[in-house]
């Protein structure tokens, strides 16, 4: 079952042990030590469900931890929340409308159901579950309806309104005040809701915000203003919904404390209190060793070795719907319009700037040893998890090329003066690149340094942004904001469960940080969302042809490819981390007597 949203920001990882002596890293599959061979592990080898067979006891609390170096929004609700942070929060409390299969495709499990006519052009969801909101309420029509009044709101201050909802017919006129409802999303009877569509696409399938995956409470969020709503406590102090459990208690910014949904349609849920803590990379070894937490997420992989043998603990694993890239500033958002608009004329314009960057760094040496074999380097911009779209074939800059990049270099006229350390820009100009990166364990510095040194190694003058590394939320605040500061960063996304990246690159996308635009790229976008895309070889090639744009332009450069690990103690049963299991995993989780 899918319960992120669709495009979630996801943290670096934190903590390193293991360095990089020089920018090329010797040998990605050696130690420094002797030039034994490096152990690096196979995340498809790891267990995805508990092995605790025992049943587990009425009652009790579960102790889980996020891993994060920073505090939570706490936006509690899909429609504000913006990164992956307060998604890992929502996880027992939130449920998504549908469920997915193996190939990410929605099924008739979950609590609704999507029935999609092509050729009308249209979507019917329908509620097939008897489900109640945590207060009582049921689960109508009018709450699948609620995100769709909120998000097309003018006054809507969070970044969902892009392409996805302008698709629905009469969006547009609901957005600029000439209509008080969507004309294109009709309430059939109190558990149907019919939404037409300008252009029907394959992302539809998918449990995707192609089609929005997650219903608010109508009869609490109707009463409140759209404006200044993600500050309301309907947002971030009393949560309601229809998960198997509620947030009694947050402490805003360091824990949340569950306890059952009453009303909650599914499995009785068998714990009393779960309680999710913030805990820092710093001391998070420490508190497994001490068995302070019975599930830890956000795990960090880098230090994988210093915990995946703690006694009492069993690991599970999975390919992560995520990779880790390098992206450059090359324009602003207007907000008027509601679009990225790029400048032709920016500091990292020129591709050739661009490429050369990405070729000088060494991302299966960053794999090996900084993550154990637990993040991959990445080619394309698809991770291979979609195995039919992913382009395997594609080099892009997963090997590195330091000849290639300073040939590059040279070629686009940024050369340096006799007697000079750095290139200067082809007007004869002094280069200074401004790169951010995140704050967060013992990962980040030397991360970032490592970037730095390959590309002071090409004769390119780059400094941290302010200075110094910056905090999770002070970083992304820079992006959505343009800061004049930032010219590269290094940053990660999460992806829903459709492969389709237009919520993240296209023009229209807030979520589209670098702010690169151009109409080839638009072109392919919308070619793999089209209706002739419901063709999978059709898709598939759109696909891969715009991997190969992405790879050529570079204005994102893909560096890791990355799996998810998560810590269990033993004594905890019956929780399956699949991305295709049939029924919330939250509502079966439970523990043992089990020391």
């Amino acid at each position: 079952m899918k319960y992120k949203k669709l495009f979630s920001v996801v943290a670096l990882g934190a903590a390193v042990t293991v360095g990089l002596s020089a920018c090329g890293g010797g040998k990605s599959d050696k130690k420094s030590n002797g030039g034994k061979t490096e152990k690096t592990e196979d995340v498809s080898k790891f267990p995805v469900k508990t092995s605790n067979e025992e049943k587990a006891k009425e009652g009790g609390t579960l102790e889980a931890a996020v891993v994060m170096d920073t505090q939570f929004k706490g936006m509690f609700s899909e429609t504000f929340s913006e990164d992956n942070y307060d998604v890992q929060f929502m996880q027992p409390s939130h449920e998504s409308l549908f469920t997915s299969n193996g190939n990410f495709e929605t099924t008739d499990d979950g609590v609704a159901k999507k029935d999609i006519d092509v050729d009308g052009k249209k979507i019917t969801i329908t509620i097939i579950k008897d489900a109640k909101w945590s207060d009582g309420k049921p689960l109508v029509a009018d709450d699948i309806i609620q995100p769709y009044l909120i998000i097309g709101n003018k006054d809507y201050s969070g970044v969902r309104y892009g392409e996805d909802f302008q698709n629905i017919v009469g969006m547009d006129d609901y957005h600029d005040g000439k209509a008080d409802s969507i004309s294109g999303i009709k309430k059939v009877d109190d558990k149907t809701v019919e939404i037409s569509y300008k252009e029907m696409n394959p992302g539809m399938k998918q449990t995707s915000e192609t089609v929005w995956t997650n219903a608010m409470p109508a009869h609490i969020f109707k009463d409140i203003p759209v404006k200044g709503m993600e500050s309301s406590d309907a947002v971030r102090k009393n949560i309601v919904t229809f998960g198997p459990y509620k947030m009694e208690k947050i402490n805003t910014g360091e824990s949340v404390e569950y306890t059952p949904n009453e009303y909650y349609y599914g499995e009785k849920p068998k714990l009393s209190k779960i309680i999710m803590r913030v805990a820092p990379s710093s001391s998070i070894v420490e508190s497994l060793k001490a068995k302070k937490y019975d599930m830890v997420f956000s795990m960090p992989t880098d230090n994988y070795p210093n915990y995946k043998d703690i006694e009492g603990y069993e690991i599970l694993g999975r390919q992560d719907l995520a990779y880790t890239y390098i992206g450059f500033k090359l324009g602003k958002w207007d907000d008027a319009k509601g679009e990225a608009v790029y400048n032709p004329d920016s500091k990292m314009a020129n591709k050739s700037l661009r490429q050369a960057m990405g070729y000088a760094i060494d991302n299966e040496a960053v794999a090996n040893k900084f993550y154990n074999g637990l993040r991959q380097p990445a080619n394309a911009i698809v991770p291979p998890i979609f195995d039919e779209f992913s382009d395997k074939s594609l080099v892009g800059f997963s090997k590195q090329d330091k000849d290639k990049a300073n040939k590059l270099l040279d070629e686009a006229g940024y050369k340096k003066k006799d007697g000079e350390e750095f290139r200067r820009d082809p007007n004869g100009e002094k280069l200074e690149i401004n790169f951010a990166s995140m704050s967060g364990g013992e990962t980040a510095q030397p991360l970032a340094e490592y970037y730095m040194d390959c590309w002071k190694e090409i004769g390119l003058d780059v400094k941290l942004s302010t200075g110094r590394l910056i905090e999770f939320q002070s970083f992304y605040d820079k992006l959505k904001n343009d800061s004049p500061d930032v010219d590269v960063y290094q940053a990660a996304w999460g992806l829903s469960s459709d492969p389709s990246q237009s919520g993240l690159y296209g023009p229209k996308a807030a979520f589209n940080y670098t702010r690169f635009v151009s109409d080839e790229n638009t072109k392919l976008l919308n070619e793999i969302d089209s209706e002739k895309s419901f063709d999978g070889k059709y898709r598939t090639e759109k696909f891969k042809e715009w991997q190969a744009y992405v790879a050529d332009e570079a204005f994102v450069i893909p560096t890791l490819f990355r799996d998810a690990v998560l810590p269990v103690s033993d004594k905890v049963t019956d929780f399956d981390w699949a991305y295709d299991t049939t029924s919330n995993p939250w509502s079966h989780i439970g523990v043992t007597d089990k020391k």
